[in-house]
């Protein structure tokens, strides 16, 4: 009553609309002496090619005898139109972060570097204005002179 029976392959598509891809029937002969024992057989199909992007969906198997139907649990297959592009962007970040603390870098010694002449005079600038104050006001006590640059 078992040896004879259908297996049907079709899959379901995300509006749920069911398509066949393949029927087929077996006749399997039952060896002496294993009449009435529980026999599992393994069937193998491939789909190929998956064409589109139009194929995604959950694939099934169903198998009917006479007065029963047993089906698959389904395996869910997703196609896309390129194949899986790994989007790790470690090294293009290490070399801008790195590019950008050299520009950077760069950037504050050349304020310091300038900072640094405009505030600090030369060694005999302060005698230059000392004298200048000398000779303009000739008063008994020297004004006092501005506090020197590191303080």
């Amino acid at each position: 009553k078992y040896t004879k029976f259908s297996i049907y392959y079709y899959w379901i598509n995300s509006l749920d609309q069911k398509t066949s891809i393949s029927t087929r029937s077996e006749d399997v002969p039952i060896p002496s002496g294993e009449e009435n024992k529980t026999a599992a057989l393994s069937y193998d199909y491939k789909i190929m090619p998956l064409e589109n992007t139009s194929s995604t969906g959950t694939y099934y198997c169903q198998v009917k005898w006479n007065d029963i139907q047993k089906m698959g649990k389904g395996v869910f297959v997703l196609i896309r139109d390129t194949g899986y592009i790994n989007t790790s962007y470690g090294w293009e970040i290490l070399v801008t972060l790195t590019v950008l603390l050299a520009i950077l870098s760069i950037t504050a010694t050349a304020l310091l570097l300038w900072k640094r002449k405009v505030l600090c005079p030369r060694r005999n600038q302060p005698n230059i204005l000392r004298q200048k104050v000398e000779a303009q006001l000739p008063s008994a006590s020297p004004p006092p002179l501005p506090p020197p640059v590191y303080d």
